[in-house]
């Protein structure tokens, strides 16, 4: 979802990616003590990324993320917390097959507090480009 809408806005595109790369057993729900079942447990977890991203020449930065447990993963907030976004805005989208709670952002606004939060959406697997496109625009970026 995240290179359909680069490519339909335009932007730049730069994947937040764990330091340790999640396995089919970490991400295994079923299995209480799976690593993103402890993550999800534990609010305080922030796992590290691979790489640092600097957001310091953007005005908007589009946050992409599955939806677990109606949430971002918490390697989203490690991103979050790790730059000023004072004076930027910030745009949450998410995907899920079921969950529709939490791709508006909302839950993610006290690890960018001096952001401007606009709202944000569930994307369904098929949506297209001129779709989000027309998204974008009815933002009023």
């Amino acid at each position: 979802m995240a290179e359909r809408l680069a490519k339909a806005i335009g932007a730049d595109l730069v994947e937040i990616e764990p330091a340790e790369p999640y396995t089919a057993a970490d991400l295994d729900w079923r299995d209480d003590a799976s690593r993103s079942n402890r993550e999800h447990r534990d609010r305080s977890i922030r796992p590290a990324m691979k790489t640092p991203i600097d957001v310091s020449g953007y005005d908007t930065v589009f946050v992409g993320y599955p939806l677990w447990w109606e949430t971002a993963p918490r390697v989203v907030r490690t991103f979050l917390e790790s730059q000023d976004f004072t004076g930027k805005t910030i745009v949450t989208f998410a995907t899920s097959s079921t969950s529709v709670r939490g791709a508006d952002g909302t839950q993610l606004h006290d690890s960018a507090p001096s952001a401007d939060w606009k709202p944000g959406k569930r994307m369904a697997s098929n949506e297209s480009e001129a779709s989000l496109a027309a998204w974008v625009k009815s933002l009023g970026l």
